[in-house]
């Protein structure tokens, strides 16, 4: 089984490819560093990632940017951060990747809590977590050859938690391993058009 994980060198990456590779051959991808180079925000880059990758088992991103910032002080060039980034890439992702994934084979992406219990400075990350687990919803209904596509949807992970605590007030970090374990629902169970929320 072969398996790309984008954004397989990030926090909550590093866990899900130290688990899948138990049972896959991983590649890791992301814009800096990896076995392969991939931009989110360019489809050809994208391409180019699934060229060199070849077919695939599974495709997972955990990966994508979004500013924070006031909402006041966001501008529309902010906002197309996430836009580009997160959801387009992720989009994009499974776009070009159809033709890449085998038969049976699975899409994961990944959004937040943010999409149901955003803080402040977040108009822009809630806005796009939403707006993937919409398009995971209505992607799943059109997937051809029993491809299936869900979507890992965490709150503050423990390995994070020390970062981002002053934005999430009251909330308990999620242990990695239940994190992990939603990505491995997804890659490795039989759902699809799936919102696997993390969230306690």
């Amino acid at each position: 089984m072969k398996i790309v994980v984008i954004g397989g060198q990030g926090t909550i990456g590093k866990k899900v490819v130290e688990t899948l590779s138990e049972k896959a051959e991983i590649i890791i991808a992301s814009r800096s560093q990896g076995e392969v180079l991939v931009n989110l925000e360019s489809s050809a880059s994208i391409k180019n990632m699934f060229q060199n990758t070849g077919e695939l088992d599974a495709i997972i991103c955990i990966a994508g940017e979004a500013k924070w910032a006031p909402f006041k002080e966001m501008t529309e060039e902010d906002f197309h951060i996430g836009l580009n980034s997160k959801l387009m890439g992720q989009v994009n992702l499974v776009r070009l990747g159809q033709s890449f994934l085998k038969k049976g084979g699975s899409f994961t992406l990944t959004t937040g809590i943010l999409a149901d219990d955003p803080v402040v400075q977040t108009t822009s990350a809630a806005m796009v977590n939403g707006a993937i687990h919409s398009f995971v919803l209505a992607a799943a209904l059109e997937l051809e050859n029993a491809q299936r596509i869900n979507v890992v949807s965490s709150g503050l992970v423990e390995d994070a938690y020390e970062r981002y605590k002053d934005y999430f007030p009251g909330h308990t970090p999620i242990p990695m391993r239940k994190v992990t374990d939603a990505y491995m629902r997804s890659v490795f169970g039989k759902g699809t058009g799936e919102i696997i929320r993390v969230y306690n």
